[in-house]
This record gives C-alpha cells, sequence and structure tokens, in this order.
C-alpha cells in the first residue's frame, strides 16, 4: 500500500485492525493522494472511479483519516439505496477490523447505528435532505461524498444541489466530492463550481480500473417476443433469459448474477430455474435484511454455486463476491407518472448503454468473467446512451415542497444538472396548496415545514397529521406504513385486510413495518403538535375499514372511486379504474384506492391496493374537488341541461333543469353543437346556399370587405351571425327551424355601402342576347352560366361578374352540354364549326347559321320563329 494510506495513529487510538491486504487490492488506492490535494486546496472535486475500484468503501476512510495519515475528518457518505448503505458500512468496518456502529457506522429510515466515535457514517440521500433541511450547515461534518451520482436519482440530484448551495452561503469549509462511475464527468465539475470561487471547474480525479476483463456474448431471444409494456413482461422472453443462465451455467465457473426489472420476474424466474444444480437467491430492496445479507457475504467455502437475480440494486455500490459471470436481461423499470390524474406508474424499458456497461462490470471484478446479453448486436448499437433522469420523468411533490423548504420554490437558483419539467412543477404545486403546505406564491407554511420534517412524501404526511387527531396517532401511522412501503402481493388487494396481516406477520415485511410505526410515532411528536401514541381520538372506536380508509382517502383524494353501474369504478381524478377478478372490495360503493396504476395503452388504472371508503368520508377527503351548478352541454346530439352535485369527475346527485337552464349555457351549448356536428344543423334553403356562394365568390374574387364563409368562418363567428335568433333557441329542433339565408346578410358589409353592391358584383342572374335571364351558379367557385346556345348568337365578349369571366356552358337545344368557352369570340371563329356539324343533323328545327356572331339570338326554333316573323 502507499505509505500515505497507511495506518494513522488516530486509527490504532481505536484500535483498529486495517486489513492491507484487502485495501491493496482496490485500485482506487492510487487516486486517493491526488483526491486529498484537491479537497485541500479546492474543498471540492469530482471523482471517477469504474464499478469495482474501491471508491465506495476506501476513499472515505482515507477522507476520515481512518487510514492514511491525512487529518481526522467526519465524513458523511450518501449513497441511493438502503442496501447499499448496509454494504458499505459493513465492509469498512471490516476492514479497519470493527463492529458497524464505532468508527464506521449507518442510518437509514428507521435505523441509526452510529456514536460519538463514528468518523465515517454511510447515509441514503434521502436522510441526508432529511439532516440538511433541520440544519443546513451540516454542523460536526467536515466532508459530504454523495456516490453513484450517475444514477440519477432525484434526490441524489437534489441534496448535490442542496450542499452547492450550502458551500456558496454557509460552509465554504464544507468538503464535497461527487463520485461516478460513469465518464460523464464535465458537467458534474461545472456543477459544483457554480459559485465563482476564480478557480474555475471543480477538480476531477481519475481512478483507472484494474478489472479482470469480461468475455461479452450477445443470445438475443427467439423471433415473435412482444415487447415490454408497464409492468409486463412476455413470459417466453423470461424463459429465454432462464435458458441463457442454464447455458451459462454449463459453460463457465463461478457464481451466476442475473439482472431482471423486478420483483415478479425474480420470482417468475426462480420458478423457471428451481432444477438447477445451483442455489437461486433474490436480491431486491425488499428482500429481508437476512437473505440480503447472505448474497452480499458470498459462498461459504465448500457451498453449492449461486445464481442470485436481482434487480437493478446490484448495478453498482455493492459487490457481490464470488460472481463471474452476468445474464442481463437488457430491462429496467422507470416511474412514469400521470400528473393530471395523479396516477403513477412503472415503465419497463431497454437499458441505457452506460447502465449496460455498469452491469458488465459486476463480472470481472475478482477473476476474468462472462457476460450473456439477452438481445442482439443491433439493439445493442441502438441503446440510449444514459438513463433519464428520475427528475424528468418522476412525481415532484417531494422535491417541490422541499425546495419550497428550502427557500426557493422554483428551483431556479439551484445548481441542477436538468430542471424540473414546468407542468410537473406545477402538477406538485397544486397538490401542495390543496394540503395546505405551501401558500399560493409556493412558499412553504408552517404546516408544510412540519410535513417535511416527517421524511414522509407529503401525501402520506397530510394523512399522518390529519388523520392523527381522528383516530389516533398508533393507527394513522399503522396504516401511513402500509402505504409508504407497498405490502407484498400476497397480502392481497384489501387494505383492511392487509394491515392485519402485517401485525401477524413474521416476515421481513412486518418487520420493516413495525419499525416504520414506531418511527412515524417518533417523528409527529419531534416535527411539533400532534396526538399521542395510543390516542383514540373522536373516531377512535371506528374499524379498520374505516380507518384505512380515512387515512388512505387523506393521503389520495383525486383517486376516491366511486362504482359504476357498468363495472368497475370511476375515481374522482376521471380515471376509471378496475379491480382484479374476484375481488372482494369488488361490491363496495366506494374505494379509497392506495396503488394503482394506468399504462398508456391501458383504458383504466389497475388497482393494486385499496380501502372500503363511505360517501360522508369521501366527500371530506376530496372536498376540495366538490362543486355544485347547472351543467348544460350538448351530447347525443341535442342540449342536455341538468342540475348536478359532483365529487370531481364523479357525479353524486342529478336533477334535470328543461326549461329552467339558464340562457347563456344554452347559447354555449348550441355553439357547442354547431362546431361538433357542423352547419348542417341549420336550415339551408335554396336562396341562403346561393347568397353563400355568392358571398364565398366575392371573398375570393374581391377580398375585404366581403365574409368569409367558409364553414370554419362561419363556425367561429357563429355566436355573432347567428343573432338574435341563437338566444331564443333552446334546443336542436330550434337550430333547424333558424333560417340561415336571412341570418347571413347580417354578415354582409352594410357599414361600409358595399352590400348595396352584392347585386351588382355578384349578379344572381344575367341577361342573354336572347333576353333571357340566366341564373349563375356560384357552387364551383367560378361563375358558371349554362345556357342554350342559340341564345348566345351575335354576342362577342363573353359576360363578366366582379371583373371575372364567367365559364359559359353552351347547351344543346335539348340542354345538353355541347361545349365550354370562357372566351365566346375565340369559340365563334373555331369552335362553333365542328359543334354545328355535329349538333345541326340531329336538331333541324333549330337555326344553325354559318355566322353566329352576326345570327339573330333565339330561344325558339326556326318554325316558330316563321310564324313570329
Amino acid at each position: 500500500m502507499d505509505n500515505r494510506l497507511r495506518p494513522s495513529a488516530f486509527a490504532y487510538e481505536t484500535e483498529c485492525v486495517i486489513r492491507n491486504d484487502a485495501l491493496d487490492l482496490l485500485p482506487v488506492r492510487h487516486a486517493v493522494p491526488e483526491l486529498l490535494t484537491a479537497l485541500e486546496e479546492r474543498g471540492t472535486a469530482v471523482l471517477h472511479a469504474p464499478p469495482g475500484t474501491g471508491k465506495t468503501t476506501l476513499v472515505p476512510l482515507a477522507l476520515a483519516g481512518l487510514i492514511g495519515d491525512g487529518p481526522r475528518r467526519r465524513v458523511l457518505v450518501a449513497e441511493p439505496r438502503r442496501m447499499a448503505v448496509r454494504a458499505a458500512a459493513r465492509r469498512m468496518a471490516w476492514l479497519v477490523g470493527q463492529e458497524v456502529g464505532e468508527a464506521v457506522g449507518f442510518s437509514v429510515r428507521g435505523e441509526r447505528r452510529a456514536g460519538p466515535a463514528t468518523r465515517v457514517e454511510v447515509v441514503t440521500t434521502g436522510v441526508l435532505l432529511q439532516r440538511l433541511q433541520r440544519d443546513a450547515e451540516l454542523s460536526g461534518v467536515d466532508v459530504v461524498l454523495l456516490d453513484e451520482c450517475h444514477e440519477r436519482h432525484l434526490d441524489a440530484d437534489t441534496a448535490l444541489a442542496f450542499l452547492v448551495d450550502v458551500r456558496a452561503t454557509l460552509r465554504p469549509d464544507l468538503g464535497l466530492i461527487a463520485a461516478s462511475a460513469t465518464s460523464d464527468t464535465e458537467a458534474w465539475a461545472r456543477l459544483l463550481t457554480v459559485q465563482d470561487d476564480g478557480g474555475g471547474p471543480a477538480p476531477v480525479v481519475r481512478a483507472e480500473g484494474e478489472g479482470h476483463g469480461s468475455a461479452l456474448s450477445f443470445v438475443p431471444p427467439p423471433a415473435g417476443i412482444r415487447p415490454p409494456h408497464g409492468t409486463w413482461v412476455d413470459p417466453a422472453f423470461l424463459r429465454h433469459v432462464a435458458a441463457t443462465v442454464r447455458l451459462a451455467l454449463r459453460r463457465d465457473e463461478g457464481d451466476l448474477l442475473c439482472f431482471l426489472p423486478g420483483t415478479g420476474e425474480i420470482a417468475r424466474t426462480a420458478g423457471l430455474l428451481a432444477d438447477v444444480d445451483a442455489e437461486v437467491l433474490p436480491l431486491h430492496g425488499r428482500a429481508p435484511a437476512a437473505v440480503q445479507d447472505t448474497v452480499l457475504r458470498g459462498r461459504e467455502p465448500g457451498g453449492r454455486r449461486r445464481v442470485i437475480l436481482s434487480t437493478s440494486v446490484a448495478e453498482s455500490s455493492l459487490t457481490v463476491p464470488g460472481v463471474r459471470i452476468v445474464v442481463d436481461s437488457g430491462l429496467v423499470r422507470e416511474p412514469r407518472m400521470d400528473h393530471a390524474r395523479g396516477l403513477g406508474s412503472l415503465a419497463t424499458v431497454p437499458v441505457s448503454a452506460a447502465v449496460a456497461t455498469q452491469r458488465t462490470g459486476r463480472a470481472g471484478r475478482e477473476a476474468p468473467g462472462s457476460v450473456y446479453r439477452c438481445w442482439s448486436e443491433i439493439d445493442d448499437a441502438r441503446q440510449v446512451r444514459h438513463p433519464s433522469p428520475e427528475i424528468a420523468v418522476a412525481d415532484l411533490t417531494g422535491f417541490a415542497l422541499r425546495v419550497a423548504c428550502w427557500g426557493d420554490p422554483s428551483a431556479a437558483g439551484l445548481a441542477l444538472l436538468d430542471a424540473p419539467p414546468a407542468g410537473a412543477m406545477a402538477a406538485a404545486r397544486a397538490v401542495l396548496t390543496a394540503i395546505g403546505a405551501v401558500d399560493a406564491e409556493g412558499r412553504a407554511t408552517g404546516r408544510g415545514a412540519r410535513m417535511a420534517r416527517l421524511g414522509l412524501p407529503p401525501r402520506l404526511a397530510r394523512a399522518l397529521l390529519d388523520a392523527a387527531p381522528e383516530v389516533g396517532l398508533r393507527r394513522a401511522a399503522e396504516v401511513v406504513a402500509l402505504l409508504s412501503e407497498e405490502p407484498p402481493r400476497e397480502y392481497g388487494d384489501d387494505l383492511a385486510a392487509a394491515w392485519r396481516e402485517a401485525r401477524r406477520g413474521g416476515d421481513g415485511y412486518g418487520a420493516r413495518w413495525r419499525a416504520e410505526v414506531r418511527r412515524l410515532e417518533r417523528s409527529v411528536g419531534e416535527a411539533g403538535r400532534g396526538g399521542a401514541p395510543g390516542e383514540a381520538g373522536r373516531a377512535g372506536g371506528a374499524g379498520e375499514d374505516a380507518v384505512a380508509g380515512l387515512v388512505t382517502a387523506l393521503a389520495f383524494p383525486e383517486r376516491v372511486a366511486r362504482r359504476r353501474e357498468q363495472g368497475g369504478f370511476l375515481m374522482v381524478s376521471g380515471s376509471g379504474a378496475r379491480l382484479a377478478e374476484g375481488s372482494r372490495l369488488a361490491a363496495a360503493p366506494w374505494l379509497a384506492v392506495a396503488v394503482a396504476d394506468r399504462t398508456v395503452r391501458d383504458a383504466t388504472a389497475r388497482v393494486r391496493l385499496a380501502a372500503v371508503l363511505d360517501e360522508g368520508t369521501a366527500r371530506r377527503a376530496a372536498g376540495h374537488l366538490w362543486s355544485e351548478g347547472e351543467e348544460v352541454r350538448w351530447e347525443d346530439g341535442d342540449v342536455v341541461a341538468r342540475a348536478v352535485e359532483r365529487l370531481g369527475a364523479v357525479e353524486l346527485t342529478v336533477r334535470p333543469l328543461g326549461q329552467d337552464a339558464g340562457s347563456g349555457l344554452v347559447r354555449e351549448a348550441l355553439l357547442d353543437g354547431l362546431r361538433r356536428e357542423g352547419l348542417g344543423l341549420l336550415r339551408w334553403s335554396r336562396e341562403a346556399v346561393e347568397l353563400r356562394e355568392r358571398l364565398a365568390f366575392l371573398r375570393e374574387a374581391v377580398g375585404e370587405p366581403w365574409p368569409d364563409v367558409s364553414d370554419e368562418a362561419l363556425i367561429e363567428r357563429a355566436g355573432e351571425w347567428l343573432e338574435p335568433e341563437l338566444s331564443r333557441a333552446r334546443r336542436r329542433a330550434d337550430l333547424a327551424r333558424l333560417d340561415a339565408g336571412a341570418a347571413l346578410r347580417t354578415l354582409l358589409p352594410w357599414a361600409t355601402g358595399e352590400a348595396g353592391r352584392l347585386d351588382e358584383l355578384a349578379p344572381e342572374r344575367i341577361e342573354v342576347p336572347s333576353g333571357s335571364r340566366i341564373r349563375v351558379d356560384y357552387s364551383g367557385g367560378r361563375p358558371v352560366l349554362a345556357v342554350k346556345l342559340q341564345e348566345m348568337f351575335g354576342l362577342a365578349r363573353t359576360p363578366r361578374v366582379a371583373g371575372v369571366p364567367v365559364l359559359v356552358h353552351l347547351l344543346s337545344p335539348a340542354g345538353r352540354p355541347a361545349a365550354v368557352t370562357a372566351d365566346l369570340a375565340s369559340f365563334w371563329r373555331e369552335g362553333y364549326r365542328s359543334v354545328r356539324s355535329e349538333l345541326r343533323g340531329r336538331y333541324p328545327k333549330h337555326p344553325w347559321p354559318e355566322d353566329p356572331s352576326t345570327a339573330e339570338p333565339t330561344r325558339h326554333t326556326k318554325a316558330r320563329l316563321g310564324r313570329e316573323g
């Protein structure tokens, strides 16, 4: 080991037994001197260290002076996951030969193992945020190391932004290191120095990895595999993953780590591997601590090979001893949020290239390894580079409350790599305003500050504070703890039944639930006034269904749902909801939905967990969505007028209004009907149609001031030209009696006097040489004059309207088209002869002179002309 990393005097004073042989194997040791120098000179740095180099374990010990000859410091290490916190603390304690809680400790929500002698404390980023909001100066802390920044968890991004702010305003002496396993360090370096210290971006210290390398194989699935959607993954794909695991076990030695998107896929894949000659173990955040510890300790000497089926928790921070093989499904779960309906969901998506590289690094940490990717090389080339930052896709209600309590409600002044989406922030502020956590300007209220101190999402904090005085703090805390970490699926979808199961349960979930209940009871007391533990409250005698329903409805008022006659439920947010087949909740008139998700392909949300509710509680919990009034709208082809009392989208009472409906509302409904169904709702006589065609022609030929009479323009101005008849109409039949032609005349340019020139510019009829007055057809855009050929004899110049030559349709004596021309003179010279030769034999009684330009126009036959002569 580098002499600068040999045990310090402080290490011996605390009876540390440094495991130098293990520390010597960690490649990051070569970068530590440069990192310490950067910290001394600039107070901040970015550490780039590939997976397995020791950044999570050796670096904090060196920063604290537990190894090496550096100064003694109190170091806070922030990890994104509880499992990583415990594992890192346990590993560092082992490296210095102590128990966890002595020189090295940890804190996660509801559990702390640290004492006065603790120099390195590992915490979740959530715990770090809580400490920052209680004590922004982080009194007693010298250095903060934010690990795994590249994962872009929302809490980690927020914590880094707050810490940059603290260094700029309160604690310039606070050391800050951002550690990343990926190479995108320049952005972090700029972010850490948003304050102008004159030194440019923070130093970037790079640790070279000394992994053993891995052989990479692509094992694409067979044709016909359907892509995942929501949380659904094609069972055929999981069979392919299981087959790849079997292939890898036959080909390679050592333990195998298989990455899967979620706990459901882990359980199903474990079933498919039940007969392999290996111990199949799950690894995920909800696994019991004993199971997690067993996996992370490694294989016992002489023990069976292990197949570890893991979610993304094993991508970084954790080393799983003995692993030589990685099988990567290539899938990961990401949060999605429907802000309009307040529904969150998980989407199963392909991993990014950065995540795939992270997973690959798990295989070659201790020896040469093998990696099997369950996708093709073509798909590998199409991967996005980095995962979506959580701030871009998640519910931002908790974030919005944190930044409001921090004093920057818009987050505009915070050092964030990605700004929060405006729509998501607006939705979050709407929720916070409704529960009294922020004021109209988005600033945190006293109630909001109290909520933030509870270490809960704002919705759950509201439910705990408001329900405790009514049902007792203990019972409120028990239900909130159930909502805080969703119970296992085997507990069922009935929240009250799950509550009873958690009380009985001896499983890992039950233990975590009871610990969280105790934490919440303490937190309410620490956060300020509230019910005492065990206090009954006004509703102390209420049954478990009623208590579960009240607490859930207070937490998620927009998910209060009423049963529909046709089946399923309707939430007050407007989303439909359905229960699993055979659920006992199906008969409930009202539900308070605790967990539901809706993918983009689903018309309704799937209810995972809910409680029975009564209408009175529903009205109270979602009271801010209550409304009463007249509703008049166009529906099913006519005006429907009702007096409605509603809770959001749920109609509580309905009474027909009939003639009592307000005329203004009826008018708007009729206008909506015109927009939906068009102008055919009006009575269009022949004269009205022709007037509209004449006006359309003038608009095209002359322009202003002649009105636009297209469908779009007339519908847009319907409230203008259909008055006053429209205000007197009450239903569809009244529209059908409305004279469109008379109404249309109101649009003529009366004010300029041009209206009087309508018949001059676009006459209904034109007198032709025979004396007949022939109607002009404006329906085709260009005016058309259809007239018998003999009636036009002697006319050389084509008639015009508004300066536009009409298109003359010259008809045979039988009224059939003989020729079409816009230039009569040319037709008499060049076209008439062929028409004459074709038709005079067919119509011998009609005149067909040699020279039509000088002939007498006529409407009659030659015989009648002779008698008249």
